[in-house]
């Protein structure tokens, strides 16, 4: 059996003087925005994305021919956590400067480079992933979306969902391109996808909550121009295999749930010893994760390549994430959603969040098949 280690690693003193300056600004522009609390990290703020863009905080690690500004990936960890410690509106941006941009980087053409990365790093331009389908479940590779070529071009048909195609600009969607042939990863590729092409139905999924944060797209005979493709056809399996790389290491795998553990610590007894233990193991494992998420940055900095690592911190941080609430209604007497109560309202609300914690980015049940894999398990 083989184990997996991460190895330490420190942020540089440039690191925690971004992290004052990120809090400066943060402090300044947070008290204006007014969150409705819908999901973690889910509120679309476009103002709030450029102004990250004006601060060089988009595309931070990218080339600066394309926009970036050629900084290094624990800088931008430490701008990512400072951002979701408040819960920042940072949805327009997320997707896009997490994984989009870096795709289009490493497989886009010169033209996708130069006219829509910048767009990225300027908080503009939106994506939105497309990779989930009905029916498929945690199947990647499982999924029927068709593309054929045309004179035109390529001819779409399928379905995506689980995505944030209401407010994104494109889509990045892996499709069947060719015959799966004697394995189901082969004929796979990647398209970009321009979510104004006529075709292109888009139908809003609610929430718990009775919020959009989710929709089910349908392309029907899309009409897609020949250079839409990224990458070489039929490499789409080990293409999405590194955009999931970067969707699965980031600090938001653990803290989703952070404001509620910091109202939980807020609203303790200092005379409740079952309270002062779990919150106490709580607050240890939350730096533990930390401590791993921050070496898993590290190995970006080195090229190395951090898969089942980041199945494996996703995994935990997931976990970790979902039994925070859980927690909280068991160390706290409250009424969920007592609207006199801050801790309640945040507890009720983390709760009809928390199962899509263990769901994006992969299930846990695929994470683990993973890991054990990784580990010669199986």
């Amino acid at each position: 059996m083989a184990f997996i280690h991460i190895p330490p690693a420190v942020l540089p003193p440039e690191c925690e003087e971004l992290r004052e300056e990120v809090r400066a600004f943060l402090s300044k522009e947070m008290p204006h925005h007014r969150q409705k609390k819908e999901a973690a990290f889910s509120f679309f703020d476009p103002a709030f994305s450029r102004k990250l863009g004006e601060r060089g905080w988009l595309g931070m690690t990218w080339p600066k021919q394309y926009g970036g500004h050629e900084r290094s990936f624990l800088e931008r960890y430490v701008v990512l956590e400072e951002l979701l410690a408040v819960d920042a509106p940072i949805a327009a941006h997320w997707v896009a400067d997490r994984q989009s941009g870096d795709q289009l980087i490493r497989f886009g053409t010169e033209e996708m480079r130069t006219t829509i990365v910048p767009g990225i790093a300027r908080g503009e331009v939106y994506f939105c992933v497309g990779m989930s389908e009905p029916d498929a479940g945690s199947d990647l590779a499982g999924i029927r979306s068709r593309a054929e070529r045309v004179p035109e071009g390529w001819r779409l048909n399928g379905t995506k969902i689980w995505n944030s195609a209401h407010h994104a600009h494109y889509m990045i969607a892996l499709v069947r391109t060719q015959p799966a042939g004697d394995s189901r990863h082969a004929g796979l590729s990647q398209l970009l996808i321009d979510l104004t092409t006529p075709g292109i139905t888009i139908r809003p999924i609610l929430n718990l909550r009775g919020y959009v944060n989710f929709n089910e797209v349908h392309f029907n005979d899309v009409i897609l121009p020949a250079d839409c493709l990224l990458g070489k056809e039929g490499a789409g399996w080990k293409q999405v295999s590194t955009e999931l790389g970067f969707e699965r290491s980031g600090p938001e795998r653990y803290l989703s749930s952070i404001e509620l553990l910091m109202q939980m610590l807020n609203s303790a007894s200092p005379d409740n010893e079952r309270q002062a233990v779990a919150l106490g193991r709580l607050v240890c494992e939350a730096r533990t994760l930390r401590r791993m998420s921050i070496g898993l940055t590290a190995m970006f900095v080195r090229r190395e390549d951090p898969g089942v690592i980041s199945a494996m911190v996703k995994d935990m941080g997931t976990t970790f994430e979902q039994r925070i609430p859980e927690m909280a209604a068991e160390l706290f007497d409250v009424e969920l959603g007592d609207p006199a109560s801050p801790l309640a309202q945040l507890a009720a609300i983390t709760i009809q969040n928390a199962p899509s914690f263990s769901l994006r980015g992969g299930s846990r049940e695929v994470l683990r098949g993973m890991i054990a894999k990784g580990m010669g398990l199986r």
